[in-house]
């Protein structure tokens, strides 16, 4: 008898044990399908954003770095449980955030940055066609364009690229901190330069 109770406290003990780890299991299991949908929404977006800091003149270097704070960021955000809805507009917003700051630091740091559409943007967007006239009015029409890229408000530019990386204008106006109304009027003014540039 006194054997029958010492092995019902073995198997009770064994129980409990079971049970106290079923949690960490069911944390471990958890953790795993948030790491496989962090990295199913990375693949999903990391051109994207990276497209979009480095419109900021951002080095790609720094960008790639942004990138993996983001999606860290993301992982945290949705381990703690936090909303869900509009996922897209929480990571441009968080990128957007970090590429201040990253430009701000990396103008104090280095005063003589290359600046944006520097000549090997310029080389990587220009036509290759054989026929010398068809490169000299590309180039002629690149130089006009990106002059007026460079000549549009910061705020219009940004609405812009985030627009061109498939942003409703929902998700946009949080993002740079305007009113839904702004985006619209931001995005005409900036389409309305590009097409008179473009007339020429």
């Amino acid at each position: 008898m006194f054997e029958d109770d010492a092995i019902s406290d073995c198997e009770a003990a064994a129980k409990a044990l079971v049970d106290s780890a079923e949690p960490l299991r069911s944390e471990s299991a958890t953790a795993s399908n948030l790491e496989t949908e962090v990295v199913a929404v990375f693949d999903q977006f990391r051109e994207r954003i990276l497209r979009y800091l480095v419109g900021f003149g951002l080095s790609v270097q720094d960008g790639e770095e942004i990138v993996q704070e983001v999606f860290l960021a993301l992982f945290r955000h949705l381990r703690d449980g936090k909303p869900r809805n509009n996922l897209r507009a929480w990571i441009f917003q968080v990128a957007h955030n970090l590429a201040l700051k990253q430009r701000g630091a990396t103008r104090r740091s280095y005063q003589n940055r290359v600046p944006f559409g520097s000549l090997s943007a310029e080389d990587s967007l220009i036509d290759r066609s054989p026929n010398p006239e068809d490169q000299l009015a590309g180039k002629q029409r690149y130089a006009r364009l990106s002059a007026v890229l460079q000549a549009l408000p910061e705020q219009d530019r940004r609405c812009l690229f985030l627009r061109a990386e498939g942003l409703t204008y929902r998700e946009i106006a949080p993002v740079l901190g305007i009113s839904l109304g702004a985006v619209p009027l931001s995005l005409a003014r900036s389409l309305a330069r590009l097409n008179r540039a473009d007339e020429w």
